[in-house]
């Protein structure tokens, strides 16, 4: 089960409290204070693991409190720090507060942190003459958690056009793959790999006319687009769905440009699928004279096409890679 969105409860552990205690012996009738401080609360902390690609552990456990500090005790003995408690979050999540709605923060690469929420420091004791504290309570939070995938390639298109068996077909991912429209309810993960060189491409389910809007679940899935490097744009060139090659493309990079301009200007290649099918040569020339671009013709069922769309994408990632690394 794909799980991007969730909210959680995080709470710190209080620090202990402060000990009033004096050493008395035959010599010491008043007593000398030797009273040891608290111990720190446990903070609350969110590391991001590349092994995890959704947070449906969240699902089942949304309270997460850390332990409190030990008491401080007689003989200047410090109470006992708690031990943080560790929340292990996917590579992509972002991490809102509940109630402003205020991004806290984005953890990207595997091993980065968050404090979610701090423990309280532990009271004060009597030694050295101080006054006596108690521990202090640590922070609370409510948290909106939201995962946004990383990939290297999105492949959009509307539902029907083929992204499942292409992205089967050239990956090792093995999504579910049915003859009608959204049979894919949730981006899907494969590795590509050739020679020395590898991608991550998600498939990502069938938009349509309004998912900028919310229309569908639009807005979950587009937001997994958002970090790839590179879009292939699925074209079902034969209409099987009764539907206009054109008016597919361009409605689609509506929806792109519409929830983002930085993804409607986000590189894309153009892929004509389903050439296979009676209809598609016609089509594909209609769509040329309209659509002004290299297009690259492919069946992924027959798996007819694919060596080259790869290659390209490959040479496209590597040009990408070098102008970002520059």
């Amino acid at each position: 089960m794909f799980i991007d969105e969730v909210k959680i409860y995080v709470k710190g552990g209080h620090g202990g409290d402060g000990c009033r205690s004096f050493y008395r012996d035959k010599y010491q009738r008043r007593g000398i204070p030797d009273g040891g401080n608290g111990g720190r609360g446990a903070d609350v902390v969110a590391i991001a693991d590349s092994n995890l690609h959704t947070l449906l552990d969240f699902r089942y456990r949304r309270h997460f409190i850390g332990k409190n500090g030990k008491h401080g005790s007689g003989k200047n003995k410090k109470g006992r720090d708690a031990q943080d408690l560790i929340i292990k979050v996917p590579c992509g999540v972002i991490i809102k507060d509940a109630r402003t709605d205020c991004n806290l923060a984005e953890l990207i690469r595997p091993g980065e942190r968050i404090v979610l929420a701090k423990g309280g420091e532990g009271g004060s004791g009597n030694s050295h003459n101080r006054t006596v504290t108690r521990g202090k309570q640590g922070e609370e939070r409510e948290l909106a958690l939201e995962l946004k995938l990383i990939a290297d390639v999105g492949i959009v298109g509307f539902p029907n056009a083929g992204k499942s068996t292409l992205v089967s077909a050239i990956s090792n991912a093995r999504p579910r793959i049915a003859a009608y429209p959204f049979t894919t309810k949730v981006p899907v993960l494969g590795v590509v790999e050739r020679g020395d060189f590898s991608f991550v491409a998600a498939e990502i389910p069938g938009l349509i006319e309004g998912s900028h809007q919310g229309r569908g679940l639009g807005i979950r899935f587009l937001r997994h687009v958002e970090r790839t490097k590179l879009i292939i744009h699925l074209i079902d060139m034969a209409a099987t769905e009764g539907r206009d090659p054109v008016v597919d493309y361009q409605a689609i990079n509506r929806e792109l440009s519409l929830f983002s301009k930085q993804l409607g200007r986000r590189k894309k290649i153009v892929v004509a699928n389903k050439m296979d099918l009676p209809g598609a040569e016609t089509n594909l020339i209609k769509f040329k004279q309209r659509i002004r671009l290299n297009i690259y013709s492919v069946s992924a069922l027959k798996r007819e096409g694919l060596e080259g769309l790869v290659n390209e994408i490959k040479k496209t990632l590597m040009r990408i890679n070098r102008t970002r690394n520059r």
